[in-house]
């Protein structure tokens, strides 16, 4: 996969690279899909909601640019798989996901896969997570209809957003970077993503 597929697509960070060679994408998606877990798609993990393809997950990833000493903020655990990606690459991550079924199986695979730099939380991921911020990065694994100002604020100086934005049914991959007081917006891959539910996301 990393080689045939995120390579040939355009990803070029080595340490992107490296770090989703490490990360085992079968542990994250259910038993039935395990023969197409390196296949460059979406697949489902129960209660609505997928796990993101790999181009995704490391166009995203590369778009934070992480060094190592970051702490990351991520709304939308999951499976848990862009979390244990990001936990590679990152000092410190904290997910929020909205479901808490979703949140315990994500917390006990990421413990038993070793993962000690990653906190799971159950909360409304719109309005990110003020006991750990700010945050150097931040990263949605969710589909906005705007970007959320809570979000933004818990960006440190430099701090880098990646969310995808648009309507339910498809979106662009934004990159929103904070200086001082300003935020500076790049738009990259257009994208399909569940929708980012919560208060300033779409209602439930």
């Amino acid at each position: 996969m990393v080689a045939a597929d995120l390579m040939r697509r355009g990803i070029r960070d080595a340490r992107v690279l490296e770090a989703m060679g490490r990360v085992a994408r079968e542990a994250f998606v259910p038993p039935a899909d395990h023969t197409r877990a390196y296949a460059d798609q979406a697949l489902p993990i129960g209660e609505g909601q997928t796990i993101s393809q790999p181009y995704m997950v490391a166009a995203m990833t590369t778009a934070l640019a992480l060094t190592g000493g970051e702490r990351v903020l991520e709304i939308g655990t999951g499976s848990g798989y862009q979390t244990a990606v990001l936990a590679e690459l990152a000092r410190e991550v904290v997910s929020i996901e909205r479901r808490p079924a979703l949140a315990e199986a994500a917390r006990a695979r990421l413990a038993a896969l070793g993962y000690r730099n990653v906190q799971v939380v159950v909360g409304d991921g719109t309005l990110g997570y003020l006991d750990a911020a700010p945050y150097d990065a931040i990263l949605v694994t969710a589909g906005a209809p705007r970007v959320p100002e809570s979000l933004t604020a818990q960006l440190v100086d430099g701090g880098r957003l990646a969310i995808p934005v648009g309507s339910r049914e498809h979106q662009e991959l934004r990159v929103i970077t904070r200086d001082k007081d300003a935020l500076v917006e790049s738009v990259r891959d257009a994208c399909i993503f569940v929708p980012l539910v919560g208060s300033e996301g779409w209602p439930s």
